[in-house]
């Protein structure tokens, strides 16, 4: 991980460090960090399942030590940061900001895809191409990662040698979670340049492949009932279960800070 710039707005959300960032500020900083050839960073969007992972996982946690820059991307942290004083009008959704990053960025820059399908990637890069002609895709990887972060088969070491070869600028990584922050603390130790982005699923979304939340359900917090409704079997039981722990940690963390104020 890289040394935090202390010069940002950030607040600490269950001992998480979340940027208070908006779409186009984080715009701004990925191309002037490019531009700057400033080293390697690794970006993460986060809902409260990954600051809470983060919080009562040490395994995931230790993965997670590889991100550099966290964006609140759920409301419900948006509301958290705002009540510490963020000021903050809006998330910063990794699938909204895929695609509008992808359709305003310069000329020049260059992208490499990890995750989905085949047809997701052929799909998404033939959308993105729409919205912004003049995208360079160097490359990419779409099929099966294990939990620990490597690619299937022989497939492994030859991303990697073609990652390192090309030298993509950014480095869109939808693997889903746990296993693209176990793909990406692997990984980003072996490069010298670039921008790692933990997407999830942003590469179907903007591919058409999965449905996204109507925005009236975005903006009251419920992404997360869309999406557990749309893959039930997969999702119930992880958001239950850690927007429950989410509720509890924050509780604690409320109470604790309630009773040290008492006592001063």
């Amino acid at each position: 991980m890289q040394p935090a710039d202390t010069t940002r707005q950030f607040k600490i959300i269950l001992g998480a460090r979340i940027e208070s960032l908006t779409y186009h500020s984080l715009g701004e900083l990925l191309i002037g960090l490019i531009r700057a050839r400033s080293g390697v960073r690794a970006i993460d969007f986060a809902n409260t399942q990954i600051v809470t992972m983060r919080r009562h996982d040490k395994d995931f946690a230790r993965l997670s030590d590889c991100i550099d820059i966290t964006l609140p991307d759920g409301m419900p942290l948006v509301w958290a940061m705002n009540r510490m004083g963020a000021g903050l009008s809006d998330r910063v959704y990794g699938p909204t900001f895929t695609r509008e990053f992808l359709r305003t960025c310069p000329s020049g820059m260059t992208h490499y895809l990890v995750g989905g399908s085949e047809e997701c990637g052929r799909r998404f890069r033939d959308r993105m191409r729409e919205l912004n002609p003049t995208l360079n895709f160097v490359g990419g990887y779409h099929g099966k990662c294990s939990a620990d972060g490597v690619l299937k088969d022989d497939d492994d070491d030859a991303v990697l040698a073609d990652i390192i070869s090309k030298r993509p600028d950014f480095i869109w990584v939808g693997l889903g979670t746990p296993k693209q922050y176990a793909w990406i603390s692997r990984v980003k130790p072996h490069l010298e340049q670039g921008i790692l982005l933990a997407v999830g699923f942003a590469f179907d979304v903007n591919a058409g492949m999965k449905p996204d939340a109507p925005l009236w359900m975005q903006r009251a917090g419920l992404t997360w009932l869309y999406r557990m409704a749309s893959e039930p079997r997969r999702l119930v039981g992880r958001y239950l279960k850690y927007n429950s722990m989410f509720l509890w940690y924050s509780a604690l963390e409320c109470l604790k800070s309630t009773g040290c104020k008492s006592e001063g």
